[in-house]
Parts: structure tokens; C-alpha cells; sequence
């Protein structure tokens, strides 16, 4: 397994670490036993966050006893101080830890929420006393927001940065990661499979293996997904003009505007599936008319209940116009609906 310091943290990581999103959809004792593949194969870098449901409770049942052999980041969405440190006393309790290694204020993309975190009463300083007493290690941040991750990162207030990048969404590399490394933070990766858009993950992971900088999160459910990320990591690994040539047809597939899963969107007060719903163009690409209404039909048929009220694009960190979006792709499945019949 390849190694990383985390910038000037001191964290010696994996190279690739644990996501720790898709264990909600597992039992607990099925997430524990992953989590424990995942260190026994070497993984010892595992990113959660609050609101991860019960991630953060399934990580600290698997890490009993073998605290000392893993780092654990996680996150707060709050702003304020009150909040943020009632998020912080709550992750120490489900994680079973009196420390969490890296505390990260969560998807900071606007100079607002970047003023309220740092003005007084904002939870910058409250963090900054946790790290005073013990609490957290190191404090990182996060964002989907290049702009606004170039102006976090030259703050020089954060160990790290943790920012998407994948094979489609690279803007990342021009300026954010060398601005990030000439101050000598650390770089993490999510979004490493563009929010399950890439379904060739052997690809992207490999892609992203030629930076040697970056520490990748894969989010995983099944050991054969941890398997194929610690193997991608470990020994020799060739980036191939053929695969080179993939890459740009997901490119080319997916552009700039499609659904990352992030779910921030959700849920809906109609009742609208919609990041299911926005995967749409990609399955009917994928599959012929009749399967893609046979797979998709029951999701599709409640962005019918849509009413337009724009609440969900308010909450897309990628500025995405989700009703738009999704009034397209209803479309093209009741095209497909009427060629399937």
C-alpha cells in the first residue's frame, strides 16, 4: 500500500482512504466487519461526518480496541459555535473516541458561511479551543466551491483541503492543488467515482493514482470494493492510452452538469426521488428504452409531483438547475415510455 503525509500534519495515511457514506446502507455488524477488512488490507485513513446517520456509530464499533491503528476525520455543517461543538461532543460519543484526528468545518462554498464561521460566536474559534484541549488534532475543511476553496486554502487557517476530483471534474489540479501544496496542507480527494457516475472504478482510481500528492476517499459498501482500491494502491499500477481514451468518453458522456449524489438536495417536500431521478440520462444511455423505464418507472413517475418550487437547486452545492433538469430527463422517459409500448 502507498503511503501519504498528510501535509504538515504529521499523519502518516494510506494512500487511499475509507469514505465512509455508503456503510449507512449496511447493518452494523456487516459495516463493522468491512471497516476491519479495510484495516486488515492496510486502509488506515477513514473519513465520516456527522451527518452520516450512524456512520460515525458503525466506525466507532469497528475501531474498539484498534484506535491507535487508524485515523479518523470527520465533519460539522455548522457555523456556530454552540453547534458546532455540540456536533464535535457528539461525534467524540459515536466514535467511541476521546480525540478525533482531523475535524473538518463541512462544505464551506460561499464568503457568507465563511464569515459567520470565523466572525464572533462562529465556530472557528470554538474548534480551535477543542484543539487546544485534546479534542481534535488537526482542523481541515471541505468544499465543493473552487472559487472558494482557492480562498480557504489561502487562509493558511487549515491542515487540509478536501476538495471533488475525479476524471470528469478537474479543474482542481490547475490552481487549487499546487496553491494547496506550496502551503503544505494536505490534499483530500471525494468524489473519487463522480458520485457513482463512473461505474469503471479499476479507471478512476487508477487515474487518480498518478497524483502523488492527493490522499483519494473511496467510498465503499463490499470488500471487493475495498479490495479493488487497495489493490489500485498497492504495487505497480500504468495509465494506457486506451485508457486515456475511456476517460475522455466519460468526459464527453457526463460534461459538467450532472448529479453528483451528494443528496443535499433531499429530501423533498413532494416526495420527489430526485437524485435518482437526475441519473436518469445516464441509465437510458446505458440501457435500451424498455429497460430503462423498467428500471427506472417508479422513481421517474414522482417527478411528476414536482411543483417547482426550487427549494432542492437552493441546496445544490454545484449550482445544478435541478427542476430544469429533472422536467428534461421526465421527458425523455416518457419518450422512451411510448417507444417501449
Amino acid at each position: 500500500m502507498q503511503t501519504r503525509t498528510l501535509g504538515n500534519t504529521g499523519l502518516a495515511t494510506s494512500a487511499v482512504g475509507f469514505g465512509g457514506i455508503p456503510i449507512i446502507r449496511l447493518g452494523r455488524d456487516e459495516a463493522a466487519a468491512l471497516l476491519r477488512h479495510a484495516v486488515e488490507r492496510g486502509i488506515t485513513f477513514f473519513d465520516t461526518a456527522n451527518r452520516y446517520m450512524d456512520s460515525e456509530e458503525k466506525m466507532g464499533q469497528a475501531f474498539a480496541g484498534i484506535r491507535d491503528k487508524v485515523v479518523i476525520a470527520t465533519k460539522t455543517g455548522m457555523r456556530g459555535a454552540k453547534e458546532a461543538l455540540e456536533e464535535l461532543e457528539l461525534s467524540l460519543t459515536r466514535l467511541k473516541t476521546d480525540y478525533i484526528d482531523l475535524y473538518q468545518p463541512h462544505q464551506v462554498s460561499n464568503p457568507e458561511e465563511f464569515a459567520t464561521l470565523m466572525g464572533p460566536g462562529g465556530a472557528m474559534d470554538a474548534l480551535v479551543k477543542a484543539r487546544e484541549q485534546g479534542k481534535i488534532r488537526h482542523i481541515g475543511i471541505t468544499s465543493h466551491s473552487l472559487e472558494m476553496a482557492r480562498k480557504l486554502v489561502a487562509t493558511g487557517l487549515f491542515a487540509t483541503i478536501q476538495f471533488p476530483y475525479n476524471i470528469v471534474e478537474t479543474e482542481a489540479a490547475a490552481e487549487l492543488f499546487p496553491e494547496a501544496l506550496a502551503r503544505d496542507m494536505g490534499i483530500l480527494v471525494m468524489k473519487p467515482f463522480a458520485g457513482g457516475m463512473l461505474d469503471d472504478g479499476d479507471l478512476a482510481l487508477r487515474f487518480l493514482r498518478r497524483h502523488p500528492d492527493l490522499l483519494v476517499l473511496a467510498g465503499c459498501d463490499t470488500a471487493e470494493q475495498v479490495d479493488q482500491a487497495v489493490d489500485v494502491f498497492s504495487g505497480d499500477s500504468v495509465w494506457t492510452e486506451a485508457d486515456a481514451a475511456k476517460a475522455e468518453g466519460y468526459r464527453q458522456e457526463l460534461g459538467s452538469r450532472f448529479c453528483r449524489r451528494c443528496e443535499y438536495c433531499q429530501p423533498c417536500p413532494q416526495g420527489v426521488r430526485i437524485t435518482y431521478a437526475m441519473m436518469y440520462r445516464v441509465v437510458a444511455k446505458r440501457m435500451s428504452p424498455a429497460k430503462a423505464v423498467n428500471f427506472a418507472g417508479a422513481t421517474m413517475e414522482t417527478v411528476r409531483e414536482c411543483v417547482d418550487c426550487g427549494e432542492c437547486a437552493t441546496r445544490c452545492p454545484y449550482n445544478l438547475p435541478i427542476p430544469e433538469m429533472l422536467r428534461e430527463y421526465l421527458a425523455l422517459y416518457d419518450s422512451h415510455r411510448q417507444e417501449a409500448q
